[in-house]
C-alpha cells in the first residue's frame, strides 16, 4: 500500500460540510441594516404618500395623469385606496425602483472589493459560487421588499384617505376588496421579478470593477437606455428583446380574466436575462484574481 492511499481514504471519508444559512442571514442583516438603504427606502415610501395627499387635496375635476407607457391608475384613486399603490408603483418603476435595486446590485461584489473585505470573505472559506448565489438572493429579497414597501404604504395611505370596497379592474369588471388586494400582490410579484432581472445585470457589472458607485451608475444607465430605446418606433423589432420592454405589462394582471399577452413573455424574458447574466457573473468572478 502506498502512502497516498491512506490519505485518499481519509479524504473520501471526510464528511461534507453542511451549508449553513448564516451567511445569507448575515447578508440580509447587512442590506437592511445600512442607513443609506433605509434612506432610499424612505424615499420610495414617500412617493405614495405624496400621491395620496395630493389627490386628496386636489379638486374632483382636476383629474390625474399617468405615464404614457402604463395604465392610468390616478382616476381610480378616489373610488378605491388600493389604486394609490398601483399609481405609486407606476410612477416609481421608470427610475426610483431600478435605482434602488441597482445600488444594491452594484455594491454586491464591488463594494466588498472596495472596502478590502472580499479577499477575507473568500478566506473564511466561502466558495465563490456560493458568494454570488447569496449576493443575488439578497438582491432578489431587496427587490421584493422595495416593491412591497411601496404597495403597503400606498395601500394604507389610500385606504385611510379614500376607503376600500370593490375594485373596478382595467377591463371594467368589478371585483371584491380581497380579490383586488390579491391582484395587487400579483403585480408586486411580477415587478419584483422584473427588477430582479436588473439585479442580475448589476451583479455582473459589479464583478467587473471595484467601484460600487461606477457599477451602480452603469446599471442605471443600462436601464434608462433600454427604456429610451423602447419608445423609439423605428426600433420596434428590437423592443421585445429589451429587458424593460414588458415592465409595464403588469396591467394584464388587472383584467378579468387575467391576460398573458405581456406578462408571460415578460417572465420568460426576465428568466432568460437572469440566467445569462448570472452565468456571465459566475464566469467572470470564478476566474478573477481577488487582490482586495
Amino acid at each position: 500500500m502506498s502512502a497516498a492511499e491512506p490519505i485518499a481514504g481519509r479524504a473520501s471519508a471526510r464528511p461534507h460540510r453542511r451549508v449553513s444559512p448564516r451567511f445569507f442571514w448575515s447578508e440580509l442583516a447587512l442590506l437592511f441594516g445600512r442607513r443609506r438603504n433605509w434612506a432610499g427606502m424612505a424615499v420610495l415610501s414617500a412617493v405614495p404618500l405624496v400621491i395620496a395627499i395630493s389627490v386628496k387635496l386636489s379638486s374632483p375635476s382636476s383629474g390625474g395623469g399617468g405615464g404614457e407607457d402604463g395604465p392610468n391608475f390616478f382616476a381610480g384613486i378616489t373610488s378605491n385606496g388600493l389604486f394609490v399603490a398601483l399609481a405609486a408603483l407606476t410612477v416609481e418603476l421608470p427610475l426610483f425602483l431600478p435605482l434602488a435595486v441597482s445600488a444594491i446590485a452594484g455594491d454586491a461584489v464591488a463594494g466588498e472589493a472596495n472596502q478590502g473585505t472580499l479577499r477575507g470573505l473568500l478566506a473564511v472559506p466561502v466558495e465563490r459560487t456560493r458568494l454570488l448565489a447569496v449576493k443575488y438572493a439578497g438582491i432578489v429579497v431587496f427587490a421584493f421588499a422595495c416593491t412591497l414597501l411601496v404597495a403597503v404604504v400606498g395601500s394604507v395611505a389610500g385606504l385611510i384617505l379614500f376607503g376600500g370596497g370593490p375594485m373596478v379592474l382595467l377591463s371594467g369588471v368589478q371585483v371584491g376588496f380581497v380579490e383586488g388586494l390579491g391582484r395587487l400582490l400579483l403585480v408586486c410579484a411580477y415587478l419584483a421579478v422584473c427588477l430582479s432581472t436588473l439585479g442580475a445585470i448589476g451583479l455582473f457589472v459589479s464583478t467587473l470593477t471595484e467601484q460600487p458607485i461606477g457599477a451602480t451608475i452603469a446599471t442605471v444607465i443600462l436601464s434608462l437606455t433600454s427604456q429610451i430605446l423602447n419608445v423609439i418606433p423605428q426600433l420596434g423589432r428590437l423592443h421585445p428583446y429589451l429587458p424593460t420592454h414588458y415592465w409595464t405589462g403588469f396591467g394584464d394582471l388587472l383584467r378579468s380574466p387575467i391576460a398573458t399577452e405581456s406578462v408571460a413573455p415578460g417572465l420568460w424574458l426576465s428568466l432568460a436575462y437572469i440566467a445569462v447574466f448570472l452565468a456571465a457573473a459566475w464566469a467572470r468572478f470564478a476566474g478573477r484574481d481577488v487582490t482586495s
